[in-house]
């Protein structure tokens, strides 16, 4: 049966109804769920949502435990959080602590950001008009802990261009 073949390929020991039993030495047993049934599959890397756990008998893939996490580390320390969680101390959280400061998808220690500056002007492809949307951006001075802190939203341009004189 070609489809057991296939999923057999990397086991040490396979079944049709269940996939993989046992893998070789450096690769992870992952457990996939469906339905009722578990269906095993041996991986050089365990998923996200999971981490890999290397033992005597034989290296496994276990679901992070870790609220809001993707990708964790162990079982509670998480290294990257979902969509709009912030990842400070292996914990995924909705804002950052007192003390530390959001950049990208982590809570910074040690940063004391400034005030923001003004918006740079509206501009689409380096011009200030003749098109409906721009772009701008304005910066935050800050502290040497802190990374460059900058951020850019849409903005309204002026469609026509005033006319050139002569």
């Amino acid at each position: 049966n070609k489809d057991v073949s296939e999923d057999c390929r990397s086991c040490l020991e396979c079944s049709r109804d269940n996939g993989c039993l046992s893998c070789p030495g450096k690769l992870f047993l992952f457990l996939r769920r469906e339905g009722m049934w578990h269906h095993g599959s041996c991986l050089h890397s365990c998923p996200a949502g999971y981490y890999g756990v290397r033992g005597q008998d034989m290296n496994r893939c276990m679901k992070c435990k870790a609220a809001n996490c993707e990708r964790c580390f162990s079982k509670d320390f998480c290294t990257k959080c979902k969509r709009s969680f912030q990842l400070f101390k292996g914990k995924c959280l909705r804002s950052c602590p007192d003390g530390t400061f959001p950049h990208l998808t982590d809570c910074i220690e040690g940063c004391h950001p400034g005030p923001w500056g003004e918006w740079t002007s509206c501009e689409h492809k380096g011009l200030t008009c003749g098109f409906r949307w721009g772009r701008q951006s304005r910066t935050r001075a800050s502290s040497s802990h802190c990374p460059a802190i900058s951020e850019d939203r849409k903005c309204r341009m002026k469609k026509r261009c005033p006319a050139r004189k002569p």
